[in-house]
């Protein structure tokens, strides 16, 4: 009976520990967006106005 608990115990404590891992590795990730087609254009034009 006591086997069964502590392979239920460890069992829990490493998805936890796997769970607290990945949660880390997620916030620890640099999101990224690509800009809008509209905005490269604008842009080009505005250094193209500069020169």
């Amino acid at each position: 009976m006591w086997i069964v608990i502590i392979v239920c115990i460890a069992v829990v404590i490493g998805v936890l520990a796997l769970s607290i891992l990945t949660l880390n590795k997620g916030y620890g990730y640099k999101h990224t967006i690509d800009p809008l087609p509209g905005e490269e254009e604008e842009k080009q034009d505005q250094k193209d106005q500069d020169k």
